[in-house]
Protein backbone atom coordinates (compact mmCIF):
# COMPACT_ATOMS: atom_id res chain seq x y z
CA UNK A 1 0.00 0.00 0.00
CA UNK A 2 1.23 3.43 -1.22
CA UNK A 3 0.50 5.69 1.29
CA UNK A 4 2.35 8.68 -0.09
CA UNK A 5 1.44 11.29 -1.78
CA UNK A 6 2.76 12.63 -5.08
CA UNK A 7 6.42 14.14 -5.29
CA UNK A 8 5.05 17.48 -6.83
CA UNK A 9 1.80 17.49 -5.85
CA UNK A 10 -1.16 20.36 -6.88
CA UNK A 11 -1.90 22.63 -3.46
CA UNK A 12 -5.31 23.02 -5.76
CA UNK A 13 -6.06 19.25 -5.79
CA UNK A 14 -6.10 17.07 -2.21
CA UNK A 15 -4.72 13.82 -1.60
CA UNK A 16 -5.81 11.56 -0.18
CA UNK A 17 -4.41 9.37 2.28
CA UNK A 18 -5.98 5.99 3.41
CA UNK A 19 -5.13 5.02 6.95
CA UNK A 20 -8.27 3.02 7.96
CA UNK A 21 -7.71 -0.17 9.98
CA UNK A 22 -4.34 1.54 11.50
CA UNK A 23 -3.65 1.71 14.96
CA UNK A 24 -2.00 4.02 17.44
CA UNK A 25 0.54 6.24 16.39
CA UNK A 26 0.51 5.17 12.91
CA UNK A 27 -1.95 7.33 11.65
CA UNK A 28 -0.39 10.49 13.14
CA UNK A 29 3.29 9.22 12.01
CA UNK A 30 2.01 8.34 8.69
CA UNK A 31 0.17 11.66 8.04
CA UNK A 32 3.31 13.65 9.26
CA UNK A 33 5.54 11.68 6.98
CA UNK A 34 3.17 12.45 4.09
CA UNK A 35 3.33 16.19 5.39
CA UNK A 36 7.10 16.34 5.57
CA UNK A 37 7.49 15.18 1.64
CA UNK A 38 4.78 17.64 -0.07
CA UNK A 39 5.01 20.77 -1.20
CA UNK A 40 4.12 23.92 1.07
CA UNK A 41 0.40 24.36 0.87
CA UNK A 42 -0.77 20.81 0.28
CA UNK A 43 -3.92 19.88 0.78
CA UNK A 44 -4.14 16.11 2.05
CA UNK A 45 -7.72 14.14 3.26
CA UNK A 46 -6.67 11.67 5.73
CA UNK A 47 -9.13 8.91 5.90
CA UNK A 48 -8.41 6.75 9.40
CA UNK A 49 -10.71 4.34 11.76
CA UNK A 50 -8.26 4.78 15.02
CA UNK A 51 -10.86 6.60 17.48
CA UNK A 52 -7.58 8.12 19.05
CA UNK A 53 -6.91 9.95 15.90
CA UNK A 54 -9.15 12.66 16.71
CA UNK A 55 -6.75 13.24 19.32
CA UNK A 56 -3.77 12.65 18.12
CA UNK A 57 -3.56 14.05 14.35
CA UNK A 58 -5.06 17.91 15.03
CA UNK A 59 -2.34 18.30 18.11
CA UNK A 60 0.40 16.64 15.50
CA UNK A 61 -0.70 19.50 13.36
CA UNK A 62 -0.55 22.20 15.68
CA UNK A 63 3.05 21.21 17.15
CA UNK A 64 3.90 20.99 13.51
CA UNK A 65 2.45 24.46 11.95
CA UNK A 66 -0.15 22.69 9.77
CA UNK A 67 -3.95 23.78 9.63
CA UNK A 68 -6.78 21.58 10.23
CA UNK A 69 -9.26 22.84 7.26
CA UNK A 70 -12.09 20.39 8.90
CA UNK A 71 -12.87 17.20 10.40
CA UNK A 72 -15.50 14.58 10.27
CA UNK A 73 -17.25 11.42 11.51
CA UNK A 74 -18.36 9.49 9.03
CA UNK A 75 -20.33 6.05 9.98
CA UNK A 76 -17.21 4.18 8.80
CA UNK A 77 -14.07 6.38 9.46
CA UNK A 78 -12.55 9.91 10.59
CA UNK A 79 -11.83 12.36 7.95
CA UNK A 80 -9.09 14.81 8.40
CA UNK A 81 -8.87 18.00 5.90
CA UNK A 82 -5.40 19.09 6.37
CA UNK A 83 -3.37 22.33 4.60
CA UNK A 84 0.53 21.83 5.13
CA UNK A 85 1.92 24.92 6.88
Amino acid sequence: MDNDPPQNPSTDEAQTLDLRGLKCPLPALLTRRALERGAPGLRLTVECTDPMAVIDIPHMLHENGHTLEGQERQTDRLVFHIRKG
